[in-house]
């Protein structure tokens, strides 16, 4: 069975607008179908629990959700607005957004993923840790798929 990279990038938010809620739907998607790339987690500790703790939702609910009905994206955002308790103002998604957009990788990590795509640390590399991550994807994609 082929196993996929995901490339959703954490930056990309759906219809509700929150960003990286696109890319954890591909991830538990793919790890359900038993076609998530090794080294990649469903459902990981950082910016999907983020997620999931920012919108209120429980874990194990929302994965099994995601397990049993194999939903669209529509589908899921349908199923989280359905959710008591769900957080879906305003405030609540601009919170969660900025956390995304401001999380900072620790300086091995940077490194290692710069140094990877051979890219020069300086002030022009990409400190943030979505584009860092993007290219740790990309890089990734393109080994099991191109190369």
């Amino acid at each position: 069975m082929s196993s996929i990279v995901p490339t959703i990038s954490s930056s990309v938010a759906g219809p509700l607008g929150v960003k990286h809620l696109p890319r954890f739907w591909q991830k538990v998607s793919l790890e359900c179908a038993g076609k998530l790339a090794e080294g990649y987690p469903g459902c990981g500790a950082g910016y999907d629990q983020m997620v999931l703790d920012a919108l209120g939702l429980d874990k194990a609910s929302t994965l099994a959700f995601i397990q049993e009905n194999k939903p669209t994206y529509p589908q899921l955002e349908a199923w989280i607005v359905q959710q008591p308790g769900a957080k879906l103002d305003q405030g609540a998604i601009t919170a969660i957004n900025a956390a995304i957009d401001g999380y900072i990788h620790d300086d091995s990590t940077r490194q290692s993923i710069l140094s990877a795509n051979g890219i020069s640390d300086g002030p022009q590399a990409p400190h943030d840790a979505v584009n860092l991550n993007n290219l740790d994807d990309w890089l990734e994609f393109h080994q099991a798929e191109i190369a």
